[in-house]
């Protein structure tokens, strides 16, 4: 049995490699910071290929499975991404373009990739990480919560495809609300919400992964919170979507 992490270096990413490692999974793990890496590799029970490599370009991800469609992987997990506060008018057009390559170009390329071949032998488990924002716009974060949204209908869109097919393969979002990762760092915000455990998360997605979940949220308090926006009308959401991102302003 063998999986493939994307953004394995830290957060949910490390945390799912820690969980199928425990579970007898071998993993090729797939982050920009080797040192991560290579410190998360010395932990891992299980045999462990890292390959250091940014796929925010179309070419990388193409390298990436040209590297490894050889191997007999059973698991994609596609969980590299980032996010980024501010006004749309404010924030940097590079940073937003590199942001739409890593969470939706990324994503959208290494799933069809491998949906390919998993199809081919009717078996594999894709995980596309996504987030509770991708249920609704996201005034202050307005990139990151597009973004959310396309990988979380994409992934819908498959599983009605492949079940209509009466395919054995398997693909499912998570969308978590805040996590204890580095995200909100690298984003620029604090979170007003309780940040779930990482690890708690990644194996809850893990164990609902393998028990063919299509939209995995973790926690009880994010379920209704996202089952409670459809009684809300849209310009209503927006306006309490944007107190809630203000809040978040460090």
């Amino acid at each position: 049995m063998k999986a493939l992490i994307t953004g394995a270096s830290s957060g949910i990413g490390a945390d799912m490699a820690r969980v199928l490692s425990d579970m007898g999974y071998d993993l090729i793990l797939v982050a920009r910071r080797k040192t991560r890496l290579n410190r998360l590799k010395k932990e891992l029970k299980t045999n462990v290929e890292i390959i250091p490599m940014d796929l925010s370009t179309t070419f990388h991800c193409m390298e990436l499975y040209n590297l490894v469609k050889k191997e007999e992987i059973d698991v994609v997990i596609n969980n590299a991404g980032f996010g980024l506060f501010g006004k749309f008018s404010d924030t940097k057009l590079e940073k937003e373009l590199d942001m739409i390559d890593l969470n939706i170009k990324a994503v959208h390329t290494l799933t069809k990739l491998f949906l390919k071949d998993f199809k081919k032998k009717d078996h594999g488990y894709i995980l596309n990480v996504a987030s509770s924002a991708a249920f609704m716009p996201g005034p202050l974060m307005s990139t990151y919560y597009a973004t959310k949204a396309y990988v979380l209908h994409l992934t819908e869109a498959i599983y009605e495809e492949l079940r209509s097919e009466k395919s054995k393969v398997v693909v499912s979002c998570l969308c978590p609300g805040p996590v204890d990762t580095e995200f909100n760092k690298v984003a620029g915000v604090r979170f007003s919400l309780k940040e779930l455990d990482s690890y708690k998360v990644a194996n809850y997605a893990i164990k609902k992964l393998f028990h063919r979940k299509t939209i995995i949220v973790p926690g009880m308090m994010m379920k209704l919170s996202i089952f409670s926006t459809r009684f809300v009308p849209r310009k209503g959401l927006l306006r309490i979507t944007h107190a809630i991102q203000h809040r978040k302003e460090r």
